[in-house]
Order: structure tokens, then C-alpha cells, then sequence
């Protein structure tokens, strides 16, 4: 009998031209698609995110199992969100989970640190690519874009609610 394979590790990021994905702890615009978008591949999972990321968010996250990666023991969470000291052990316990809820994907969310340690373990990216390059001090790792086969697009998009034009672009590991 062969063990379930391990679920597949997704980055999930909204990217500017200019790689751009915040300024300081905020998003650098307000596109309520991709808002949208974020909530769809994410709602049941697992979602990692560093300690800065969670405060931005400032509540765990609804339909979601929230994992935050902090070095800091102090760093109090709600009850139901799970800790970890680090990536590794963050993606251990989010394979837990995956495996008790019965998805086959969890989903790195940030911010920047967690993305870059991330990307060895990544399989999947889903990007929502915006059309513009704003201002902001946080920003997504250079990748090897050779290294992605691009498996779906849709866009440019731009709803009346948005503040840029947008695409969503989802990648697979070649």
C-alpha cells in the first residue's frame, strides 16, 4: 500500500512589474479581483505566512488553517492559528494538515523572507501579475521564469472596483 503523495506547495502572490508586492505592511493597491482570486485558491488549505504578514492581516484568516512561521516564542496567536519556529517545521505542519482536511495543495502567502525560502520547496505558482509598477519596499523573489511552465492565464483584467489592469498566471515546476 503506497502513502498519499505529499500535498503540493503553492506561492501565492500578487506581483507588480517591477517585482513590488508591498510597502512596508501593506499592499501597494486595492484590486478587488485579485482579493477575490486570493480567497478561491486558498479557502480549505493550509496558508504559511511569516509573523509580519499575519499582524498585516491582523486576524487569522476564515475557511483557512493559518500556520505563522515566527523565531519569536513570546509572539501570542489566536486561538486556532498554529505556530512554527520555521519554514521547515511550518511545512511539516502544514502537510499535517493538508492531509487532515484532504487538499492536495498548501499555500505560502508572505511576505517576502518566507517566499525566497520557500521557492526550493515550491511546485506551483499562482501569480496575479499587475500591470503597473508602483511604489513599495517589499518585493517578490527573481526567479528562473525558464525553470515555470506557464499552465494558465487569464486577463489583462480590470474591473471597476480595481485599481490596476491585472492577470492571473498559475505555473508549474518544468
Amino acid at each position: 500500500m503506497s502513502a498519499a503523495a505529499p500535498p503540493a506547495l503553492a506561492l501565492v502572490a500578487a506581483v507588480g512589474e517591477n517585482g513590488v508586492i508591498g510597502r512596508g505592511d501593506e499592499l501597494p493597491w486595492h484590486i478587488s479581483g485579485d482579493l477575490k482570486r486570493f480567497r478561491a485558491i486558498t479557502w480549505g488549505k493550509p496558508i504559511l505566512m511569516g509573523r509580519r504578514t499575519f499582524q498585516s492581516i491582523g486576524r487569522p484568516l476564515p475557511g483557512r488553517t493559518s500556520i505563522v512561521i515566527s523565531r519569536d516564542t513570546g509572539f501570542a496567536v489566536p486561538e486556532g492559528v498554529l505556530t512554527a519556529p520555521s519554514l521547515e517545521a511550518a511545512l511539516v505542519l502544514g502537510a499535517q494538515e493538508a492531509e487532515r482536511l484532504g487538499v492536495d495543495e498548501m499555500a505560502v502567502i508572505g511576505g517576502a523572507q518566507i517566499y525566497a525560502q520557500a521557492f526550493p520547496h515550491a511546485s506551483r505558482l499562482r501569480l496575479t501579475e499587475v500591470h503597473a509598477r508602483p511604489e513599495g519596499d517589499v518585493h517578490f523573489p527573481a526567479f528562473e521564469r525558464w525553470a515555470w511552465r506557464e499552465v494558465g492565464r487569464e486577463g489583462p483584467i480590470k474591473g471597476e472596483k480595481d485599481e490596476y489592469a491585472f492577470s492571473f498566471v498559475d505555473y508549474e515546476l518544468a
